[in-house]
């Protein structure tokens, strides 16, 4: 019987492998080459957060980072958390983990992220966060499904939600 214990840290460069077998188990996100993955779990660990089971397996994954045009905003790309875990709020206890740490670390003011209208649980968790966090949100198409995809596919919506203060002590 699986565990519910879950450990979450930084990603290391052993977790691209198993970062790209989670995201292709989790559709509808969009895979990358594992080369990607790789800069992921590297470049972008002090911005990505990664969760594993009691038996070390990957399950959990956000990738973000610090747009250079905006260093008060933690941009988060990616959230994926494996099929067996879905109905235990993983994402949104990955999502409040990553927040509080990058706010600790880094300054974080703003979480922005994209989301393609429909995408219920995606607008849902990151109402949920937004609320928690008392922070407005702003909605904005960013890249527009007719001049930036032709077609193929949905808007990206930019969700904006801040400023928040500091972090509490």
């Amino acid at each position: 019987m699986e565990s519910d214990t879950k450990y979450f840290r930084k990603p290391v460069a052993t977790d691209g492998q198993p970062l790209n077998a989670l995201i292709s188990r989790c559709p509808p996100l969009d895979t990358n080459s594992t080369y990607c993955n790789l800069l992921q779990c590297t470049h972008f660990a002090d911005t990505s957060i990664a969760v594993e089971d009691a038996d070390g397996a990957l399950v959990g994954f956000i990738s973000g980072y610090i747009p250079p045009s905006r260093p008060d905003a933690l941009f988060v790309w990616q959230v994926a958390v494996d099929p067996t875990c879905r109905g235990q709020k993983l994402a949104q206890r990955m999502l409040t983990a990553l927040i509080e740490r990058c706010r600790a670390e880094q300054s974080i003011r703003y979480i922005e992220t994209t989301i393609t209208p429909g995408n219920a649980a995606s607008e849902a968790l990151f109402s949920r966060v937004y609320s928690d966090l008392n922070a407005a949100l702003e909605k904005t198409v960013l890249f527009s499904r007719k001049e930036h995809f032709a077609g193929q596919h949905d808007d990206e919506v930019l969700w904006r939600g801040g400023p928040m203060g500091k972090p509490q002590a």
